[in-house]
């Protein structure tokens, strides 16, 4: 790979930043981070982002915003500020600088909130929360600017992300297997889409690489499994043989309301996000780069459990 010039992160400090920043480090590239709060010389503050910086960048990739909130407690308005607003201002210098890639992440649930078949990026955009209207305000304003010839715009929208470091519900689950916690919701049949973050940083290396044309991504491994299926993956990683049990849909949706009323962890959305389907085609960025994935979908949810033992 390329040396000779940086590659800008923002969010480096995050879950997906971290894992980035190592994975391009070890491929031998010169990272610098954008960040609030710049610790070294590997770091920049945004307010110190100018012309040098920009024009001595490979490209930038942008993962710094504010994620989807599930105590539902944020103010609408610091979803746009941070996830549209921000970007906007970042795009806009990069529009003005040498710089040639600009890699926004945006999100699935920029399109959808519930998938009744498989996504693709001809799904009609339709996000119902203040999270999903704000990763895709920033996409329409990116989309609405002009690039130059030698100017590359991706926008890639991941579903589900996991690896080392994840903190989500991944780890909830995990926690309850690992306590002997029988699973409670084994009368769902579902298919969900999950992205390794291995799988992740491959594709934002390939994309610097190979300079596609600008384009709309979905990213996704390559087999949707159900959550029957992952709590089993789950209990082999972590050396334990979990307890499925199967409630009536109607139990537990009566006492997932009660728990969203009372405010509890288990309620309508956790519960939601466990037994939905939410099958994500990815396609279309492999046939673009012409590509498979290095970590399948079983090895990549080992990998991420096993690092959850670590902790």
């Amino acid at each position: 790979m390329n040396n000779e010039k940086n590659i800008l992160v923002t969010g480096n400090k995050g879950f997906v930043g971290t894992n980035l920043t190592d994975y391009f480090r070890k491929a031998r590239y010169s990272v610098v981070g954008i960040t609030r709060k710049p610790k070294d010389n590997n770091e920049i503050d945004y307010n110190h982002l100018n012309f040098e910086v920009w024009n001595n960048a490979l490209a930038v990739v942008h993962l710094a915003g504010k994620a989807h909130d599930l105590k539902d407690v944020a103010n609408d308005n610091e979803y746009f500020q941070v996830n549209t607003e921000l970007t906007k201002r970042l795009f806009n210098q990069f529009l003005k600088s040498n710089c040639e890639v600009f890699i926004y992440m945006s999100s699935v649930k920029a399109v959808a909130d519930t998938v009744e078949n498989i996504l693709t990026e001809e799904c009609e955009p339709n996000p119902l929360t203040a999270y999903g209207k704000s990763k895709r305000a920033a996409e329409k304003y990116l989309l609405a600017q002009k690039l130059l010839n030698n100017k590359k715009l991706y926008i890639l929208r991941p579903c589900m992300i996991h690896g080392s470091g994840n903190k989500g519900n991944l780890n909830l689950l995990y926690q309850l297997i690992k306590k002997g916690i029988p699973y409670p919701l084994g009368t769902f049949d579902n298919k969900r889409s999950f992205l390794s973050v291995e799988n992740l940083c491959f594709i934002i290396a390939h994309l610097i690489e190979q300079k596609p044309g600008s384009g709309i991504y979905n990213l996704a491994d390559d087999e949707a499994i159900s959550t029957n299926k992952l709590v089993k993956i789950i209990g082999e990683a972590s050396g334990r043989k979990p307890k499925i049990w199967k409630f009536p849909k109607v139990i537990i949706v009566s006492l997932a309301k009660i728990g969203t009323f009372l405010k509890l962890p288990f309620n309508s959305e956790k519960i939601q996000k466990l037994t939905e389907d939410y099958v994500v085609s990815n396609s279309k960025i492999k046939k673009t780069l012409g590509i498979q994935f290095p970590t399948n979908t079983r090895e990549g949810l080992m990998k991420t459990i096993k690092s959850f033992q670590n902790r």
